[in-house]
Parts: structure tokens; C-alpha cells; sequence
């Protein structure tokens, strides 16, 4: 049977568009597929400072840019969902139509957990935020709120209790899911403040996020917290329920090597959908080359 293409990638992420980047400056015949819009995460980011080579640009000026720049190489994008891909045979399976190649990568993404109260999604990039690491920095010396109690949301309030004037930390139950020394290390934190037993009922805010509604869960008070900014840390979701026969970690992540071999020859993932530790656009570019170069070597064996 004739392969459809070379490579096909799925997913138009930092990790999707750069891996077609790689892959068309080898001369290889590739597919990106992506299901909404292209940037992915990048997209959320009002402002990117740690990007290098631009001292600040909007997420969505750079996801631009990456896209020109791989259309400039006659990457081919398809916007459509992937249903389902038996990896083995390296057939993907879209809404319309089925497609094969000699090798995929896999550059799906994760979505964050989100709140789904009202003023969230109006207010993602100006003020409401799921990465510390990432947007951090636009509030020294302001007061901002970590929402959740597991590890994350922990590890998040320690980070920006050394940028921020204040971190509140506001949390359903009355006690942390992490680690005893996370717990330890927030618990012993001066510039830290636990609000227990409490959720998040609005994020107000015109332009920018202005303050919280919260509720006591155990009391049913409510009351109106102002705050700078507000960091959502109740989890992520990879984008990878249409790939069934790859090795996952328990949270449904694919497991790869250094090289972002998966554990079906031939199938490759990079990004936020691969396990790993850091969720950066940085190292989502990174990997995407690391499995475009791998998936160029593997082809040149066939």
C-alpha cells in the first residue's frame, strides 16, 4: 500500500508546527492536521516575555509566525479531527476521510481543567492564568489567588510567592492532596494565605481581572476578595483519546524516550501531550524537533 504521506502531524501547536518545520526543510512529504485553530496554548498567552528572541510578543502574533514560516517550507495544514489512529499501521482516521503515512507524530496538546464560572473565559490572558511559570512575572508586587490543593496548585503558590506581594491559595476542602513538604513549605510561607472550604463563584473584572466572588461551602457566605490575578491549578487533560495502542502514564499521557519515540515503531509525540515534567512553548519546540529529526531517520531505514 502507497503511503498518503511521508509524515503526518497531528496537532498545530509550538510542538506541531515546529516538528513541520523540521520535517519540510528535509525534503519530506507531511501533513499537519489540526482540529480548530492553529498555536494551540500559545493562543491563551496575551503576553510571551520568556520566548527567545522577542524581548514580548502577544501568543498569538507568535503562532502566527510559526505558522508563516512553516507554510513558507509548503507545510500542508488540514483542519479537521482525528477520530481515531491505529498507530501500527500508521492510518489516521479524520472526519471525512482516512490518511497514511510512513510515520506520525503525535503533538495533540493538553487542555487545562478549567472552572467554568462565568468571567473565565472572557478573562484568560488578562489576569486568568493556568501557568505560573509562564505568566507569573506580569504581577510582582501584586496580590493574586491559586486555585486547587494538590500538587500543582502548591508548587505554583510557592513560585509566586517570591514575584507577588500576596498568594492566596483558595481550596474546596479544608485540607492539601500534595506532598507533606509542599504542604509544609505553604503552611510556613508568610506571604502565603489559605482560604479553606472555599470556591470561586465569579471572576470579576472588565478589562482585566479586578476581584473574586467566592463562597464558603460550609457556611454559604459569599463575599467579593479583589484580587490581580488568578492562577487555575486543578489539573490538565491530554488531547489523546483518539490513539488507544501507545504506552500512556496513568493520566493518559504518552510515555516517550529521549529520542520522542513512542512504544509503536514509527509513531513519534512531542509537547504537552507526552509525560514529562515542564509545559513550556520552549520545550514543546524542542521536542518537536527531536521527533521530526527522529522520524526523518527512521523513514531514511525504511
Amino acid at each position: 500500500m502507497k503511503e498518503n504521506y511521508d509524515v503526518i502531524i497531528i496537532g498545530g501547536g509550538p510542538a506541531g508546527l515546529t516538528a513541520g518545520i523540521y520535517i519540510k526543510r528535509a525534503k519530506l512529504n507531511a501533513l499537519l492536521i489540526e482540529k480548530t485553530v492553529v498555536g494551540g496554548q500559545m493562543l491563551l498567552a496575551d503576553v510571551i516575555e520568556n520566548y527567545p528572541g522577542f524581548l514580548e510578543i502577544k501568543g498569538f502574533e507568535l503562532a502566527q509566525k510559526m505558522e508563516d514560516q512553516a507554510k513558507k517550507f509548503g507545510l500542508e495544514i488540514k483542519f479537521s479531527e482525528v477520530k481515531q489512529v491505529k498507530s501500527k499501521e500508521k492510518k489516521v482516521f479524520c472526519e471525512e476521510e482516512s490518511l497514511t503515512a510512513k510515520a506520525l507524530i503525535i503533538a495533540s496538546g493538553a487542555e487545562p481543567n478549567k472552572l467554568n464560572v462565568k468571567g473565565e473565559a472572557e478573562l484568560i490572558g488578562k489576569g486568568v492564568s493556568y501557568c505560573a511559570t509562564c505568566d507569573g512575572a506580569f504581577f510582582s508586587g501584586k496580590e493574586v489567588a491559586v486555585v486547587g490543593g494538590g500538587d500543582t496548585a502548591l508548587v505554583e503558590a510557592l513560585y509566586l510567592s517570591k514575584i507577588a506581594e500576596r498568594v492566596y491559595i483558595i481550596h474546596r476542602r479544608d485540607k492539601f492532596r500534595g506532598e507533606k513538604i509542599n504542604q509544609e513549605k505553604v503552611l510556613s510561607n508568610p506571604k502565603i494565605t489559605i482560604i479553606w472550604n472555599t470556591i470561586i463563584q465569579e471572576i470579576i473584572g472588565k478589562d482585566k481581572v479586578e476581584a473574586l466572588l467566592i463562597k464558603n461551602v460550609k457556611t454559604g457566605k459569599e463575599e467579593i476578595k479583589p484580587i490581580n490575578g488568578v492562577f487555575i491549578a486543578i489539573g490538565r487533560k491530554p488531547n489523546t483519546e483518539f490513539i488507544t495502542d501507545v504506552e500512556k502514564d496513568e493520566l493518559g499521557y504518552i510515555k516517550v524516550n529521549d529520542e520522542m519515540e513512542t512504544s509503536v515503531e514509527g509513531v513519534f509525540a512531542a509537547g504537552d501531550c507526552t509525560s514529562k515534567k515542564w509545559r513550556q512553548i520552549t520545550t514543546a519546540v524542542g521536542e518537536g524537533a527531536k521527533a521530526a529529526i527522529s522520524a526523518e531517520k527512521y523513514i531514511e531505514k525504511l
